[in-house]
C-alpha cells in the first residue's frame, strides 16, 4: 500500500509541476526584444529553424518558434542596412 501511495503522489505532483512549468513558459513566450548595442532592422526569410526573433502570419508570433529554415514570414533582427544584402532577406514578410 505504500508504494501504491508514494507512486500516486509522484503522479501528482508531476502533474502539478508539468502545469506550473506550461502556464510559465506561456507567459514568457513572446517577440525578442530589439538589440540595444546596435541599430537593427528585421530581416525576414533568413532565421534558421527556431531561430528566429518573432513573426509569422497564421503561424505563430514568438521567437524560437519557426519550424523551417528560411521562413518568408519569421525575421530575425540584424545591424541596419544589411538586411538587403542576405540573399533570401527581405525587410517585409513575403508570401508563402
Amino acid at each position: 500500500m505504500q508504494k501504491q501511495s508514494t507512486r500516486i503522489s509522484v503522479l501528482v505532483a508531476s502533474a502539478v509541476a508539468a502545469t506550473i512549468g506550461g502556464a510559465m513558459l506561456a507567459n514568457a513566450a513572446g517577440p525578442v526584444s530589439a538589440p540595444t548595442g546596435f541599430k537593427s532592422e528585421k530581416c525576414y526569410g533568413v532565421a534558421v529553424a527556431g531561430q528566429n526573433d518573432c513573426a509569422a502570419t497564421g503561424s505563430h508570433s514568438c521567437g524560437g518558434l519557426a519550424k523551417m529554415t528560411g521562413d518568408p514570414q519569421s525575421w530575425i533582427y540584424v545591424p541596419a542596412g544589411t538586411c538587403a544584402k542576405i540573399n533570401g532577406g527581405s525587410l517585409t514578410p513575403k508570401k508563402t
